[in-house]
Parts: structure tokens; C-alpha cells; sequence
């Protein structure tokens, strides 16, 4: 490997800013902010979200729809589908009739 090209790979601690999680990992963002764990200086990466946080990990998923898009795509397309894996009826056809005619012919 040639040096000086690749960046430094270490241990960082990250936190999650919503929840207040704190782990540690590594990788290769760095920090101006650091904090001593286990009595190792460790440069501090905030996060915004992670899946201690995120409301699909979590179980808390939310709508969020401020234009009412979610409310017009369930109105145009509510009744699509409702009929599928139902065989459609035989339409009343002319047969019975003619049976019943032969029925009295004879």
C-alpha cells in the first residue's frame, strides 16, 4: 500500500443525538471533539439518526405528509385490487331458457 494516501482507520465513538446512544466502532471520520472512554480518548461523532432512532428500526413508523399526497394515492387507487383472486360469475345466458323450452316440447 502506498502511504500517506489512504486515511487513518480508527476507533471513534458515535452517538445519536435523538436518543443519546453512545458506541463505539471504528472508522475513518474524524473529529475535532473527543471523549474518554474506558479511559481511551475517542473522537466523538454525533448523529442525527441511527437505528436506535430511526422510526423504521424502531417500530415507530409515522406518516409525515404535509401535502396530502398519501390521502390522494389511497383515493385513487382505494377500490384497485379489491376484486382480484375472485373467479368472475358466468354471465345468465340463453341456454337455460332453450332447456326448459325443449323440457316442454316433449
Amino acid at each position: 500500500m502506498k502511504k500517506g494516501v489512504h486515511p487513518q482507520y480508527r476507533k471513534v465513538l458515535f452517538v445519536d443525538s435523538s436518543t443519546g446512544d453512545e458506541w463505539t466502532s471504528y472508522s475513518t471520520l474524524g473529529s475535532s471533539v473527543t471523549k474518554e472512554v474506558d479511559g481511551e480518548e475517542l473522537p466523538l461523532i454525533r448523529l442525527e439518526i441511527s437505528s436506535k432512532s430511526h422510526p423504521f428500526w424502531t417500530g415507530q413508523a409515522r406518516e409525515v405528509d404535509a401535502e396530502g399526497r398519501i390521502d390522494r394515492f389511497r383515493r385513487r387507487y382505494a377500490n384497485r385490487g379489491k376484486g382480484k383472486g375472485k373467479k368472475a360469475e358466468p354471465k345468465a345466458e340463453a341456454k337455460p331458457e332453450a332447456a326448459e323450452a325443449s323440457a316442454d316440447a316433449t
